[in-house]
Parts: C-alpha cells; structure tokens; sequence
C-alpha cells in the first residue's frame, strides 16, 4: 500500500502549504496590510521548499496533474451553480457582460504573444545571446491561458518543432503571471474597495479581510453569528452528507464528459480537414470547456425537472473557491528553478512588459464596461496574467459570494473565447514555430488590432443596454406602492421598452 500514497501526499502537500500560507498571512503584519492570498504565500513557500530539497521525494512534476484537475474542477463546479438574481447585482446581460471579457483576452492574447517575441529577439540582438524567440512568444499561453495550455502548446513545440524547455517556460510564464496577477490586481482591488467602487458592498476592506480568519464570537454569541453560513444542507446527514452529496454530482459531470471525450476521439480519429486537426478539440487536454457544457446542460435539466431546491448554490461556490486556492499553490509549486536561472533575466523582461500592457489594456476596457467595469477590469488582468481561475480569485476580493453576474460572465466567457479565437488557438498555436517571423507577428498582432477595432461595436451595444436597464428598473420602481400604498404608476403604457 506504500506505493499508492506518492499522489495522496503530494494533495496532502498542497493542503499544508495553504495551511502555512493563511498562518503566515495572519501573523506577519506586512503580508496581513498586502492583502495576498494564502495561495500565493503557500505556493511561494512550497516552491522554495522544493527548490532546496526540502521535500524529499517529490519534484515539481508531482504537482503539475493536481493543478490541471484543480482548475477544471473550479469551473465545472461554478457552472452547476443556478442563475438566479441576488439583490439586483446581476449587472444586466450576462452575454454583453462576457463579451466584454472575451475582447479583453482577445487582445491580450495575441498582444502578449507579439510583444514576447519581440523582447527575445531584441535581447538576442543587443546581448549576442541565442535565446529563441518562440520562449517569449510562450508567454501568451502562460499568461493569457495559464499552465494547462503552456504546457500542451510547450510539449508540442518540444517534441515537433524542437524548441528546447518550451514547456516548462511556458509553466514558468504561467506561474510569473499567477505572481504578477496578485502583486498588481491585490493593491488595484484594495484601491476599488476603499474607494466603494465595487457592486457588491457585503466585500469590504474590514478586519475579518485584512486578518484573513473571522473573529471569535463573543461571549453568550452564537458561534456562527460572526461569519457567514458555508450553505444550506440538502441531503439528511443520516443518509448523505450534503457536501458528498455535492462532490458526487461534480463527480457525474466528470464522468460524462470523460465519456464525451472518449467517444469522440474514436468517431475523429486522425481527422484533419483542411489542416486542422480536430483530435485537438477533443483532447483531455481541453477537458475543462467540454467539462462547461456538460454542467450547464445537467443544471438546466435539474432546473427544469424541479429539483433546483436539491442542490445548494452556496456549497458549489466553496468547492469553486477551494478548486481555486489548490490550483494556485499547485502550479507555483511546479516550477523548475534550474530552468527559471538559467532564462531569468529575458523571462522576467518579458513578464514585466506583458504585465503593463495587459494592465493598461484591460483597465481601458473595463472602463468601457459600464457599471461592473472595476469587476471586470480586475477579473480580465486576472485572467490574463495566469489562468481564468486567477481572474476569479481576484474577483472573489471585490465579491467575495459571487453575487454579481461576473462569474457567470466567466463561465460564458470560457465559451466565447474559444469561438472568437478559433483560428489562434486551434490552427497556429500548435504550429508556431514552422511560421516565420513575419507571419506570426502578422496573426497575433492583427487579432489584437481586429479585437481593438471591435470597442465602439461594443461601446454602441453597452450604452443600448444600459438604457433597457434603466428604463425597466424605473418601472418597476414605478410599480412599487408609495408610503401610502398606492401604485405611483398607473399608466396602461408602463413597461414598454423602445
């Protein structure tokens, strides 16, 4: 039985790095006024610890698995969560709201590519070095996709195009973006909640924040009257917990879209029309997007079979949360550091270039927005610089129980970006290196200029849709009983739309 507890302890690593992480945030007084999360101190942590050997027995490859299934899992688990409306924070159309995150990480994902593989050449240029220039065009899958798609696009460009340590600088970019995420998108969220900027006023820079950990109750208190509830109990703990009851739909949506997968890729085959290879979009490798719609599909059916009151919302978002935090340390602990010296200084000019452009970028369109533009802005850096997962994180700052429609934006906008960035992702991303220069610097670049092109286009819809907004919120408003409890609009016209 020994053999079999390599993976359970590496898991069992990760939940003690996040353990140490939230001690450490807590005590150390300049962590607890920085604000970062207890996931980026522990995954910091582990990956000193494992660079010095500390943690005898295990490499960074042992945590590389854990990070892919841990983000999976945080989406497909926010996907099962319902549609319903809390307190009017929804901020109007879910689709306008995520297209407006899918131009975002539209431009930056061909943006970062373009201004990676120009810094490398540049630097092989004045320094005489032969870095090639496909380890700074990487910096858009880890970025902009995080280490899932760093490491499939980098093992691909390894292993048919011959570019040496892809796959682990594309890891390294995604981990570099994870920190960039926090060191940057902490201090802008701290400035939006100071400045009361955020839709949802229950998030706020108080001591239970600041601490990391809920107060103790006082004395005669209820234990639970000083923080929220964790969620409702659905099944009868004399039948079924009600988080295994949870866990175990997830796990059925998992199953599903493994089977989904497997049939496919014996129906494609070696399919490739025109080029494409359509086995790719079938892969395990994007196990999460299919993972996406087989959970929007099941939570549909279970809504409209009326058994919506059999799942908990609140228990979806804590595994969504949980998901998350695990994929963070996860993927800062598999960082290579020998390949991380070895490239430090055209690794970190790149990473510091992509981090401003993608800041100025995505504040820009999220000023465009429209009122859940601080949200959006700080969740499109966050995805961005990592994965969508550190989008959602940084989200979870500034609405801290997902109560505005960004996450469900996300969850749309997982969807949108593969459709709008077909081309990229699917037909050159895998063939980068047998482009020329020339030619790659022409498709990153001129997606990122089209993706541009599109602001007034959405700029046009946006205020379209503001305006329905007010209009309706005005008649429903008109339709509530004054202090007198009359109806203040009795007009046979009331909630006509233009």
């Amino acid at each position: 039985m020994q053999d079999t507890f390599h993976g359970v302890i590496a898991f069992a690593l990760l939940a003690f790095m996040l353990l140490l992480g939230s001690l450490l945030r807590s005590r150390v007084p300049w962590l607890r006024a920085s604000l970062v999360p207890a996931s980026i101190v522990g995954g910091v942590l582990g990956f000193v610890l494992l660079s010095l050997g500390l943690l005898p027995g295990y490499s960074p490859g042992d945590f590389t698995t854990l990070t892919f299934h841990f983000f999976t899992l945080s989406f497909m688990s926010l996907c099962l969560i319902g549609t319903r409306r809390h307190g009017g924070l929804q901020g109007g159309s879910i689709v306008r709201g995520g297209m407006w995150l899918t131009l975002a990480w539209s431009v930056s994902l061909g943006m970062q590519g373009v201004i990676g593989y120009v810094l490398v050449s540049v630097y092989d240029a004045v320094t005489g070095s032969n870095v090639s220039a496909w380890l700074g065009a990487i910096v858009t899958h880890g970025f902009t996709q995080g280490p899932g798609q760093a490491l499939t696009f980098g093992n691909i460009w390894e292993d048919t195009y011959g570019v040496a340590n892809a796959a682990q600088v594309g890891l390294i970019y995604a981990s570099l973006g994870f920190l960039m995420a926090f060191v940057v998108g902490v201090p802008l969220a701290r400035r939006y909640l100071n400045k009361g900027l955020n839709a949802n006023q229950a998030s706020r820079l108080d001591v239970s924040f600041r601490q990391g950990f809920f107060p103790a109750p006082e004395q005669g208190e209820d234990a639970n009257s000083s923080a929220p509830s964790m969620g409702r109990m659905v099944s009868h703990p004399a039948n079924l917990d009600s988080l295994a009851y949870h866990l175990g739909l997830l796990a059925v949506a998992y199953v599903i879209t493994h089977l989904w997968l497997t049939f496919m890729q014996g129906v494609i085959g070696d399919a490739a029309p025109m080029g494409i290879n359509l086995g790719v979009l079938f892969s395990h490798n994007l196990f999460f997007l299919h993972g996406l719609g087989v959970c929007v599909v099941m939570r549909k059916v279970i809504d409209q079979l009326g058994l919506g009151h059999r799942i908990d919302d609140e228990t979806f978002k804590r595994i969504t949360g949980t998901s998350v935090d695990f994929m963070v340390v996860g993927t800062l602990m598999s960082i290579q550091f020998s390949v991380l010296y070895a490239l430090l200084t055209p690794v970190l000019l790149v990473a510091v270039a992509v981090t401003l452009a993608t800041l100025l970028s995505c504040l820009f369109i999220g000023r465009m927005s429209g009122r859940l533009g601080p949200e959006r802005a700080l969740t499109s850096f966050g995805c961005c610089c990592g994965s969508t997962g550190t989008g959602l994180l940084l989200l979870r700052m500034m609405d801290a129980d997902f109560s505005t429609s960004v996450p469900k934006e996300l969850a749309f906008f997982n969807l949108a970006i593969i459709v709008v960035n077909f081309h990229l992702l699917m037909i050159f991303a895998p063939i980068v290196p047998s482009l020329s220069g020339g030619a790659y610097l022409a498709v990153f670049g001129g997606t990122a200029i089209v993706m541009l092109a599109c602001l007034p286009l959405m700029r046009y819809w946006e205020r379209r849709g503001a305006m329905t907004f007010k209009a309706v919120n005005a008649d429903k408003a008109a339709d509530r009983p004054n202090g007198y409890g009359v109806v203040a609009n009795s007009s046979p016209n009331k909630g006509v739309v233009s």
